[in-house]
């Protein structure tokens, strides 16, 4: 009876252990649904959009300790549409992120489907609209591969607000040729008292080799009380397509703890030749009813120079205007909640 009890209480201690272990797993979600109506050159259309703030998304995330400082973490990541309750993407099971690694004192490795560092890191810092809904003209100008198959990544720890990330994806049978590189990411961001800023580069290959996305992002923004400002550059080539300078310069204010204003304006410059350039201006309020749940209003015009086919980006794929050189306006109505 007494070695029953002594095993006993050896086990209890090893299955607590194990019990927290395990338990170190979080669902989460968000709900991001909106209504725009917008006039891309044919007249007003009304449409319900998903993911005008963020992409809207249900996935799990976790984290085991294994001590000294090292943990072994995991993300599973689906888009849905909260409009209808389509998957994004219903061929794959987790359409924006899929990924395992290791986080340690060194940094941190993660190998699977991850959202590139350009697409996370730097653009965060770069628009007071945190280029979203149709208000963000960086949005509207800016060409980006956000996230990649097949990839490996080092994020570096916090240098005293320094910290960068790395990313390169490989090639595989989907992909001509189906060895190598497919995609590099270098991204570095300072994040010290009211100055935040940050630069990336992300170079793309397409699935058959026949086209090659550059793009560079710097940027960032400085806050003067409850005012902060924000300044980027982009510069976008791709193979036979397009050379594009962008340049952004907007704004928040944060009246109080719920209420905040964003404003501003880009210029795409086209680096080609043929004045296929644009300007818009947006406008957008944001009202933050809680911790998890945001309603904003948007709204925005966009002139598209000579024969110019931009559009503004209600949800992360905007109508097409109706014709090259026609100017789209619109206004948002949306609601985010967090889970």
């Amino acid at each position: 009876m007494r070695r029953y009890l002594h095993g006993l209480l050896i086990a209890l201690p090893l299955a607590s252990t194990q019990v927290r272990a395990q338990s170190d797993l979080t669902l989460y979600g968000i709900l991001d649904t909106s209504v725009e109506l917008t006039n891309v050159g044919n007249g007003a259309t009304a449409r319900m959009d998903s993911g005008g703030v963020n992409g809207s998304r249900y996935g799990m995330k976790g984290a085991e300790d294994i001590g000294a400082g090292y943990k072994i973490k995991f993300t599973l990541e689906q888009g849905i549409s909260s409009a209808n309750g389509a998957a994004s993407n219903p061929a794959l099971a987790f359409s924006r992120q899929a990924w395992v690694g290791m986080a340690a004192p060194w940094g941190e490795v993660r190998a699977g489907l991850q959202n590139s560092p350009v697409y996370v890191t730097v653009t965060a810092v770069l628009d007071a609209f945190t280029v979203n809904t149709l208000a963000s003209g960086l949005d509207s100008f800016l060409s980006i591969s956000p996230r990649q198959n097949n990839a490996i990544t080092y994020l570096s720890p916090d240098f005293h607000g320094l910290s960068g990330q790395v990313m390169v994806s490989l090639r595989d049978s989907s992909t001509k040729p189906d060895n190598g590189i497919a995609a590099c990411n270098l991204a570095a961001e300072y994040n010290r008292g009211p100055l935040n800023s940050a630069i990336g580069y992300q170079r793309v290959t397409n699935f058959v080799g026949s086209s090659t996305l550059n793009a560079l992002f710097i940027g960032g923004n400085y806050a003067f009380g409850p005012l902060k400002v924000f300044a980027a550059y982009h510069n976008a080539k791709i193979t036979g397509l397009v050379d594009r300078d962008v340049y952004s310069l907007s704004a928040s204010y944060q009246f109080s703890v719920s209420t905040m204003l964003s404003f501003g304006g880009a210029h795409a410059h086209d680096r080609s030749g043929m004045g296929n350039g644009g300007d818009q201006v947006g406008l957008m309020y944001w009202y933050f009813v809680s911790k998890s749940t945001t309603l904003y209003a948007s709204a925005a015009f966009l002139d598209n120079h000579n024969h110019a086919t931009f559009t503004i980006n209600g949800a992360p794929v905007g109508i097409p205007v109706a014709y090259p050189g026609a100017n789209p306006r619109g206004i948002q109505l949306g609601i985010q909640h967090r889970f």
